[in-house]
């Protein structure tokens, strides 16, 4: 049966839409697989493999997250260039961004004849003009040359300390490179001596902050010896040095190895220094010292080149005889050997002491024994009152004639030598210089052998007996902390620390005390103190804790701009929570309001507190 043509049309028809949408499905999904896979090659190409890519008919959907907005921008430009960007759907993020890591915040400050450079990178919140007059002052006003930069973040733990202890090392040393952190400060310097540089280290330690890395490394020449000394001696008292000077370590090992053998058992102290005569001063000092350790008793002295041996008159003449001859046959060149047997009738023959000053421990001296005539009394006593400035001198010498000659140089050169003790006596005879006494000076006992043998020439007998007494020593006296505490509660008694009504501001009166106070820490060194505040009853209690923990503060801020290193101070407020007197009346109120000094320690008795002052109305 044939369809109506109406139907077979409409068939027809019907036939070729779906045919047409087919073949529209089919294109679409070839579109999209070409455009995904383009936009995929273009991403991997770039370097963008983190972003997604899915086609959805005509649209690309490109998801994922990108490190940064730029690259955000670039994933789909890339897109944007392979299909119409158009066609480009963002469905892309952004990483959130780090916050940004604070700098290194350092400086490196350099000091010189010319003054002092601060180089670096420091918080934006440190007032720069205030650092460069601290700087400047704590160098005795020199010329500061600001090359810092600054960044807007906090400072970091431990900034201020470092800082402080940076201020103080320039102070100090005078050509100096200077590195500091938060957590680190390194110091190189030169120094002009050896004291001055065992004194800026003793300084800086005592003041370095707890938990402060410190890197010191100080120099100093080494000092000049004229005439370069050594002299040992082996008699009744011992085994002993009474001077050594060295050029080098490897000198003063061949030195210490040769009076080890000969029986000296403490620690032998040579100076090193510059001046040495010969390469081969160890080696002539340690052949000097066995020659004498073989005679058995007597002493040697080293000037320079010159080499003196004393043997005392109980050595035989043939045990001399050979050691003489050994040594001088031994010794390296430019050395001189000059070598004296005491005779018996010589020991006899020296007589009883012809001079004699003795220098009391309250600077009092007496001169007594034989002078020449007028004019040599006359000049001993006026080089005596010379060289005892702080003392009276009293002359009971008489004249004798019949001295040696040059008996006047002779004792004025003791004189010399016994103003270099703290107390003591000196004898001169014909052949001989005898010192004893006591000092606080390490090198006193050096410095007068060196002294003496330089000045008295050869073949002289010189006795020294000189002991050092640490409690003479100035430098090595550092009042307790209970004695510190003491001398801070006397000043603070004297003028009373008070403040502004209803503030943490010291009143101008109290400025003297702190500048007393700051004196007195600055000679105790790192003492372990609190400050604590105390106010009264009147107004809130938390009112009344926050301001004399305020007051407590400004306390060690103004030590602080004296520059005290405060590491070791704390401040506690403990308002009106410790009364001392009455708070009903005026009087009681007034005490009550005050500043008190206790060291930081449980174990320390502490008692008398020192009132404050003003009303914190």
């Amino acid at each position: 049966m044939r369809l109506p043509a109406a139907i077979l049309v409409l068939l027809i028809m019907l036939a070729g839409a779906g045919l047409s949408y087919v073949g529209a499905i089919a294109s679409v999904n070839i579109v999209e697989d070409s455009s995904e896979v383009g936009v995929r090659t273009a991403l991997d190409g770039n370097d963008l493999s983190w972003a997604e890519v899915q086609a959805n008919g005509l649209q690309v959907l490109l998801t994922g997250t990108a490190p940064s907005e730029a690259l955000r921008f670039k994933a789909l430009s890339t897109a944007g260039g392979v299909v119409d960007a158009a066609r480009v759907v963002d469905g892309l993020g952004v990483a959130k961004a780090e916050a940004l890591k604070a700098p290194k915040f350092s400086i490196e400050i350099l000091r010189n004849d010319s003054g002092i450079s601060l180089i670096g990178l420091i918080p934006r919140a440190v007032n720069k003009d205030v650092l460069v007059a601290d700087f400047s002052d704590a160098a005795d006003g020199a010329r500061v040359t600001d090359l810092l930069e600054s960044s807007d973040f906090p400072a970091p733990d431990g900034w201020d300390q470092a800082l402080e202890f940076a201020i103080l090392s320039a102070g100090l040393l005078k050509r100096s490179k200077i590195s500091m952190s938060a957590d680190l400060v390194g110091v190189t310097a030169v120094a002009d001596s050896a004291e001055e540089k065992a004194g800026a280290e003793a300084e800086l330690f005592q003041f370095l902050p707890t938990g402060l890395g410190v890197d010191l490394q100080i120099s100093a020449p080494r000092p000049v010896i004229t005439p370069f000394t050594l002299r040992f001696l082996i008699d009744e008292d011992g085994v002993r040095f009474d001077a050594c000077s060295a050029d080098d370590l490897a000198a003063v090992e061949l030195i210490t190895e040769a009076a080890k053998s000969a029986g000296h058992a403490d620690e032998v102290n040579c100076t090193i220094g510059l001046g040495v005569p010969s390469p081969s001063w160890g080696e002539a000092a340690a052949q000097a010292i066995s020659a004498l350790d073989e005679i058995g008793t007597g002493f040697v002295t080293l000037s320079d080149v010159d080499i003196d041996l004393i043997a005392s008159e109980r050595t035989s003449q043939d045990v001399f005889d050979k050691v003489v001859g050994e040594l001088e046959n031994g010794l390296p060149d430019l050395f001189s050997l000059h070598a004296k047997l005491l005779q018996k009738e010589e020991a006899q023959d020296l007589g009883p002491p012809e001079f004699i000053a003795t220098l009391s421990p309250e600077g009092q001296v007496q001169l007594r024994g034989r002078l020449p005539d007028e004019l040599a009394r006359n000049a001993v006593a006026g080089y005596a009152k010379a060289h005892f400035a702080g003392g009276q001198t009293y002359m009971a010498a008489r004249i004798d004639p019949n001295l040696p000659s040059g008996w006047p140089i002779r004792t004025m050169i003791a004189l010399e030598a016994l103003a270099m003790l703290n107390s003591g006596s000196v004898v001169v005879e014909p052949n001989a210089i005898s010192l004893r006494g006591r000092t606080g000076d390490k090198d006193a006992k050096f410095n007068i052998s060196k002294l003496l043998s330089e000045q008295l020439g050869q073949g002289q007998r010189i006795d020294l007996d000189v002991s050092y007494i640490e409690t003479l020593d100035p430098s090595t006296f550092i009042p307790t902390p209970e004695e510190c505490l003491a001398d801070i509660r006397t000043a603070a008694a004297e003028v009373q620390i008070k403040f502004e009504p209803s503030s943490a501001t010291i009143t101008q009166q109290a400025q003297p005390t702190m500048d007393r106070l700051a004196e007195i820490l600055l000679k105790c060194g790192p003492i372990r103190l609190e400050v604590q505040g105390h106010t009264d009853s009147q107004g809130r209690e938390s009112m009344n804790l926050t301001l004399s923990q305020s007051r407590a503060e400004a306390v060690i801020e103004e030590l602080m701009n004296r520059r005290i290193l405060v590491s070791n101070v704390i401040a506690n407020g403990y308002g009106e929570a410790k009364p001392i007197a009455d708070n009903d009346t005026e009087e009681g109120r007034e005490a009550n309001r005050r500043i008190e000094f206790h060291l930081f320690d449980p174990s320390a008795i502490v008692s008398a507190e020192e009132p404050e002052g003003e009303s914190n109305e």
